[in-house]
């Protein structure tokens, strides 16, 4: 009997073969996609909405008949861009005023990136083969959550990427190129 050998890098029992148009395409020909469920604080409004927003989500997972996946992932806020822009406003004011209060916003995003604030992004990912289905079932769960009041869209290459991150790198963005076998 031949013995099977083991390897050692993780990334070979990954059944990914690529990502690509917003689908994880499996080695099986399965695809991993679905809907990226914009956030809202329901809690903010009165009680009435908030049990009208939550029985239109009931009705929405029940309209669901296929196997699918919930998945909250943080995703590393980078203000860096928003930063760049304060000290460049800070470096053109005159105003002595209006230069402390520039240097107060910039030391609370400095505090925010030092203590790896993140951004919580909701999905509902499923799988399937056939590509009509797939779309049809995106259409059905973007309108069905309109309906709920939530917006969503189609999940990105970016958004499955940091989904698979978050899942078999602790978090932690790769910044190597993709290596395909």
């Amino acid at each position: 009997m031949a013995k099977k050998i083991k390897s050692k890098y993780t990334s070979d029992d990954i059944p990914v073969k690529s990502i690509t148009n917003g689908m994880i395409l499996l080695d099986n020909g399965y695809k991993v996609t679905g809907v990226k469920i914009m956030p809202k604080n329901i809690f903010i409004l009165d009680q009435e909405m908030q049990n009208s927003i939550i029985a239109n989500l009931k009705n929405v997972y029940n309209l669901i008949d296929y196997e699918f996946w919930v998945i909250a992932a943080d995703r590393p806020v980078d203000i860096n861009v928003y930063l760049s822009q304060l000290q460049l406003l800070y470096n053109s004011v005159n105003s002595q005023i209006k230069r402390k209060l520039i240097m107060e916003d910039i030391n609370k995003g400095n505090m925010f990136m030092n203590n790896n604030v993140v951004d919580t992004e909701y999905f509902l990912l499923f799988k399937e083969k056939d590509n009509d289905l797939i779309q049809k079932r995106i259409r059905v769960l973007i309108n069905a959550f309109a309906s709920a009041g939530l917006s969503s869209h189609q999940t990105t290459n970016d958004d499955l990427r940091m989904i698979l991150d978050n899942f078999l790198n602790g978090g932690q963005t790769t910044t190597f190129g993709t290596v395909i076998g």
